[in-house]
């Protein structure tokens, strides 16, 4: 893809595992964390702070996930707030839920950069791509009993990629009409 499109920027865009940023690293000129992941982890946070009050942890989150889309920086503030948080009364289970929520934001806060993703107007979350490889992909490929040579899939997924956007499937078809078809 790079040869064909070499001046094309490359957003990496994904959720927190390990895996997926040695991957992006190499193919991808940025990468961003998948904001829809973050804002779970913001949720145990809430759930910390205020565990029995659903109106206050809505209002705590939906400040924190206007400044972390708006507000350069936000996502070290919002980690540092995290670790000054010192819950009272809570069960184990919320307890290691803001634990897991400061390790996330520890680990990931350099990759929380979307105001300058969106100010770029490049992605900040990765739903449509899951729900694409969803839908075109593992729908058709991961059938019972089925099995794939590279080159078969390939030319099964065109099609169906084809069919699934809007006007394309009858621009090949008026395309195949007009010169013909080869391989």
């Amino acid at each position: 893809m790079k040869q064909l499109y070499p001046n094309a920027h490359y957003q990496g865009l994904a959720d927190g595992a390990p895996e997926n940023w040695v991957f992006l690293n190499t193919v991808t000129d940025t990468q961003t964390l998948d904001f829809y992941h973050a804002t779970q982890y913001l949720d145990k946070a809430a759930k910390a702070i205020y565990p029995h009050d659903e109106q206050a942890q809505k209002a705590w989150m939906d400040t924190r996930c206007h400044s972390l889309k708006h507000e350069v920086g936000a996502a070290s503030r919002i980690l540092a707030e995290m670790q000054t948080i010192q819950p009272k009364r809570v069960s184990q289970s919320i307890l290691q839920g803001l634990q897991d929520a400061i390790t996330y934001f520890r680990n990931h806060h350099h990759q929380m950069l979307y105001v300058d993703a969106i100010s770029s107007n490049l992605p900040i979350g990765s739903g449509i791509t899951e729900v694409a490889c969803k839908v075109i992909i593992k729908a058709r490929l991961g059938c019972s009993g089925m099995k794939w040579k590279d080159w078969g899939a390939s030319v099964v997924l065109g099609f169906r990629a084809l069919s699934y956007t809007k006007g394309r499937w009858q621009q090949f078809w008026s395309k195949i009409s007009r010169y013909g078809f080869s391989l």
